[in-house]
């Protein structure tokens, strides 16, 4: 380096001169001046600060060299030199050039704020040829972790007046690094394509083209061990492990070749599972329901995880909440059994000290807040914790919720951090798509979730499509008063064209009002209002007696009543829990209609593996005329969504002369779906599912000859495929009825797809 050679003849400088210097040291001993030249910016005191020898020390060549070394240190000069004339000492530097401006050339995947943000050169900065360097191997880092590995940097160095200087990186960005194969070494009891179906990489294949896991990323090749490890555990395979993973990287440094190298070892079963409790008043028969395994099973980590989840919710349920609940592991290589002891012991009094929310930028901390079941001063619940991160997470605001807990001030305290990733919640929607029921649509929809931060929600939309046109304004405030109870008002107005089905038109137009609370952690109550102005118009000449006569306008007046139970892990994408819910509308008060419609549903989920959820639903309902006979627009109708394998309005009682649906004041209808993935990648969003239906609809009053009502059930059976895609969901159904009645419309094809822009 150049400092060196400068050392090197400062050393021979004085060497040569070292009878001098003693003679001088002897008449003058001392350096009596430092005069410092070719500074430009830096002020000569500032210089003399980091100089070892001072006016007044003696000249030694020790410190001449600490002088020179702690200058070169500083990274403020390219040049420094240190001479002696008479009894003063010389110093004289080059100062590194200031930063005016950094620049990049031939970055297409990169954002220029994206790479400055990335380096620690900025303009108005010194820089050094090492500092240049070591931004050249930060640049060329993250474009390896964005897959591409032959990306190369060359930094120019443009020298401008008053010793400035502009920067540019000169980027060749390279193709992407990706992977074209991988392969697994050891592993008998599944092949390699079920191995590659587990980890998240993926080889390179023409319908990739919307995820990136088929690049190479060291991080992601990490995570694959972890999941390959998850994955034989849960399969029994307690000994497994990864031996090596392997990335070689192809001679152009376009491929990566991928090997893991495992040892699968023998599978394990259960033996008879133990729980040891050590708490008092707590006993073993009120929670072995809660363990999900039995002897004789074939080993799986996530059901002794999912045991302990469950025991240690049922123990806080029972009001134990200084509980410590963990699984003792004992493994018998002989019998290739693993003996799982649940322990429960006492464990220590720990309190929440405070809730720390980071991340929020929009949404207040009280919305938050609110839905935590837990609050400061109260003993820690795990389970009261896990259910705060679920309703947060069902508040739909935000990418990520993160729960920890960290020491508080004092060992029995502990704090409580909220980390949230927000995501947009805002959105003006211009939508095309079409619909079975509703033909070609046109909707523009303007919603915002978390209204001012507030979690408020205001939506504003309008349909326009073949059947059905429609405009609805819609706000909620979900802590009403600031209160735990959700109030707020719809306006709208529909007008749907049925002729195809029931040989006449309608428009309503009203508002509602609406409010809920909660009874219990898991029950809730709500009240609605509904005041509806609504017409049957158009009726075709061609139409059912029972139809002509309904012509008209009307005025509804409604209370409404919901009574709605809830134990689903996700409001959103619910894999696991029940929901029951029961609805009460009574008409009369005030207006021309009169009625009582009750309905019932229930919805059961059960996880069956990653990915494949069962779901078993049903739903039935009766609306009993007051005075009065049921009216064709209050009536209900099966088929469509509600009854796959049929029609819109396809089932029910039917006009025999006209073919018109009459809709029934009795329905049922149910089903069983099994929703699966496809083997494709998660970020295609793709999912199938298989399903039967069956369900009926009947009666009308009043009763007529003329009219063909039949209770028998109707089935279907059937299966389709959704998307959530780019464009927007996606769905496509095919049902066959295979339980019917001869007036009844079926469809085997429905299709559903919007697009958002």
């Amino acid at each position: 380096m150049r400092w060196l050679t400068h050392i090197a003849l400062v050393a021979l400088t004085l060497t040569v001169n070292a009878p001098l210097l003693e003679a001088d040291a002897q008449s003058s001993p001392t350096v009596r001046e430092i005069i410092v030249e070719g500074n430009q910016r830096i002020e000569a005191g500032t210089i003399r600060s980091y100089l070892l020898i001072q006016e007044g020390d003696p000249f030694e060549l020790r410190r001449i060299d600490q002088s020179l070394k702690s200058l070169f240190a500083t990274g403020l000069f390219a040049d420094v030199s240190i001479d002696h004339q008479s009894d003063a000492l010389l110093v004289n530097v080059v100062e590194n050039p200031l930063i005016n401006r950094i620049a990049f050339e031939g970055n297409k995947r990169l954002e220029d704020d994206f790479l400055k943000s990335e380096i620690t050169l900025k303009p108005r900065v010194v820089f050094t040829q090492s500092k240049i360097q070591n931004d050249v191997k930060r640049i060329l880092d993250v474009y390896r972790v964005n897959g591409r590995f032959g990306a190369t940097v060359d930094p120019k160095v443009i020298q401008l007046p008053q010793n400035r200087a502009d920067l540019v990186f000169e980027i060749d960005e390279g193709p992407l690094t990706s992977v074209s194969s991988i392969r697994f070494i050891g592993n008998k009891v599944f092949d390699d394509d079920d191995l590659r179906g587990v980890i998240q990489t993926r080889e390179k294949a023409w319908y990739n083209f919307l995820t990136s896991n088929d690049t190479y990323d060291s991080d992601r090749i990490e995570f694959d061990r972890e999941l390959l490890r998850r994955f034989y555990l849960s399969e029994g395979y307690a000994d497994f492990r990864v031996d090596a993973a392997n990335a070689e990287m192809a001679a152009d440094r376009s491929a990566f070749f991928i090997t893991f190298n495992v040892t699968e070892g023998k599978q394990y079963k259960f033996s008879k599972p133990n729980i040891n409790i050590g708490v008092r008043d707590l006993k073993v028969s009120q929670l072995s329901p809660f363990v999900e395994f039995e002897e004789g099973d074939v080993y799986d980590n996530r059901l002794v995880a999912k045991s302990v989840r469950e025991i240690t919710n049922k123990i806080g349920k029972l009001g134990f909440p200084f509980v410590d609940v963990r699984p003792k592991i004992k493994r018998d290589i002989v019998r290739q059994e693993i003996l799982v002891t649940i322990e429960v012991r006492d464990g220590p009094r720990v309190f929440v000290e405070r809730i720390d929310i980071i991340g929020n930028v929009r949404t207040m901390d009280s919305v938050i807040r609110r839905e935590f079941k837990l609050v400061e001063g109260d003993a820690f619940n795990s389970s009261k914790m896990r259910r705060s991160r679920q309703r947060i997470n069902d508040l739909d605001f935000f990418n990520k919720v993160v729960l920890k807990r960290e020491q508080g001030s004092t060992p029995d305290k502990t704090i409580v951090k909220v980390e949230v990733e927000e995501k947009s919640t805002g959105s003006l929607n211009l939508g095309l798509g079409y619909s079975t029921d509703s033909g070609p649509l046109v909707d523009v929809t303007l919603r915002e979730r978390n209204l001012l931060g507030k979690g408020q929600s205001l939506s504003l939309s309008t349909t326009l499509a073949a059947e059905k046109s429609s405009i609805n304004l819609s706000v909620t405030e979900p802590f009403f008063q600031n209160r735990d109870i959700a109030a707020g008002f719809d306006i709208f107005h529909v007008a749907r064209n049925l002729q195809g089905t029931r040989s006449y038109n309608t428009a309503n137009t009203g508002f509602g009002l609406r409010a809920g609370y909660p009874l219990s952690e898991l029950l809730r109550q709500s009240w609605s209002y509904r005041l509806d102005h609504s017409e049957i118009k158009d009726v075709a000449s061609t139409a059912s007696q029972l139809i002509k006569t309904q012509e008209g306008d009307r005025l509804l007046s409604q209370v409404g009543h919901i009574l709605s139970f809830d134990a689903r892990d996700s409001r959103i994408t619910p894999t696991d829990g029940f929901a029951a819910r029961l609805n009460n509308d009574l008409a009369g008060f005030g207006g021309d209609v009169f009625y009582l419609r009750n309905v019932v549903s229930a919805a059961q989920f059960y996880p069956l593996a990653p990915g494949w959820v069962l779901s078993a639903s049903g739903k039935a309902g009766h609306i009993l005329g007051l005075g009065e006979d049921v009216e064709i627009a209050d009536r209900f109708f099966l088929g469509g969504n509600n009854l796959r394998g049929f029609a819109s309005a396809g089932v029910g009682p039917r006009d025999k002369s006209t073919k018109d649906s009459l809709g029934g004041e009795w329905i049922y209808h149910g089903g069983i779906e099994l929703t699966m993935p496809l083997g494709l990648p998660d970020e295609f969003g793709i999912n199938g599912r298989l399903f039967t239906d069956v369900g009926s609809l009947f009666t009308v009053s009043p009763s007529s000859s003329n009219v063909i009502d039949s209770a028998n059930p109707r089935a279907s059976v059937g299966g389709g495929i959704g998307w959530v895609s780019p464009f927007g969901p996606i769905n496509v159904d095919l049902g066959w009825a295979f339980l019917k009645e001869d007036l009844d419309e079926t469809e085997v094809f429905r299709l559903n797809f919007g697009t958002r822009f």
